[in-house]
């Protein structure tokens, strides 16, 4: 079995992106921007918004906030994003989520500028994705697939199955997984809580990605000698023996299933760093097409 380390490789990528910024800087050009809106003071959005400025300061990366009351109008919402999208130090957006209940989510994230978003919400970027076009890529399923191709596990021609089918993860991997490149043309089954026989469907993967939001449900029948296990889940369990009083872990019962697979990410410290990575690329990316730049 061999653990693949997403903090190890999470580094790397922020090590190539400090040094891009570097040599950017060097050539008398701004550094990339990020702007970030939080509606209210949700406490696991604020610790989010505060991670993307700490890892963002770490490579060079500008970080502006919003921070909105939580009964602002959905007006002055849209005027934030407005602003945003004119803005041309500003390459990269993200939208925190999710917003009270007053405000027309769909509404709010069809106004962001879709060369700006870097967290893939918008339909524009999502069709993109959907007709395999050069776009911005939802971060965690842009992990998923660096990870993947970082550690040197081929998906061509394997037989991948996603637990899980939601449009943040589960409906964006496996459009990644389709694509014909070589990080790519996998086949691709897509599991959900409908799925007959689910048991035996994941047994026959190559690759196993899990992303189903239930706490170590996958076990070891569900896995298939010698497969990839990608677990993508994360939770917080009650733990009386734990020095915090708690633990965590993913959708895949870890002490179980590490025996059976050849490559297996850890919870923590698998997919969850590559997700912040990601959105730090896209930046990148933002940055090349906002700014005219070869990247």
């Amino acid at each position: 079995m061999n653990l693949i380390d997403g903090n190890a490789i999470s580094a790397e990528i922020k090590a190539e992106i400090a040094a891009e910024v570097a040599k950017l800087i060097d050539d008398g050009k701004p550094a990339p921007h990020i702007a970030t809106l939080i509606v209210g003071e949700d406490g696991a959005s604020m610790t989010y918004v505060n991670s993307i400025q700490k890892k963002s300061k770490e490579v060079g990366i500008t970080v502006s906030v919003y921070q909105l009351p939580a009964g602002v109008s959905e007006k002055e919402v849209l005027e934030v994003i407005d602003f945003v999208n004119s803005d041309e130090e500003i390459d990269g957006f993200i939208l925190q989520l999710p917003l009270p209940k007053h405000l027309n989510q769909e509404k709010v994230i069809s106004r962001i500028n879709p060369d700006k978003d870097i967290d893939c919400f918008t339909e524009i970027n999502n069709g993109k994705l959907m007709l395999d076009r050069n776009t911005l890529l939802p971060a965690t399923p842009y992990g998923t697939i660096e990870l993947l191709k970082r550690s040197g596990i081929e998906t061509e021609g394997k037989k991948c199955v996603i637990v899980g089918r939601s449009n943040i993860v589960g409906k964006p991997l496996a459009l990644l997984l389709l694509q014909q490149n070589k990080q790519g043309n996998a086949t691709v089954i897509v599991c959900h809580s409908k799925t007959e026989n689910l048991q035996s469907v994941c047994a026959e993967a190559d690759i196993l990605l899990v992303a189903i939001g239930k706490a170590e449900m996958i076990t070891e029948e569900y896995v298939k000698k010698g497969a990839v296990v990608i677990d993508i889940g994360i939770h917080r369990l009650d733990d009386p023996d734990s020095p915090k009083g708690y633990r965590i872990c993913g959708d895949v019962k870890f002490d179980e299933v590490a025996p059976k697979a050849s490559f297996i990410t850890p919870v923590p410290g698998g997919v969850g760093p590559m997700t912040m990575s990601c959105l730090l690329l896209n930046t990148m990316k933002a940055y090349g097409k906002c700014r005219n730049v070869e990247m």
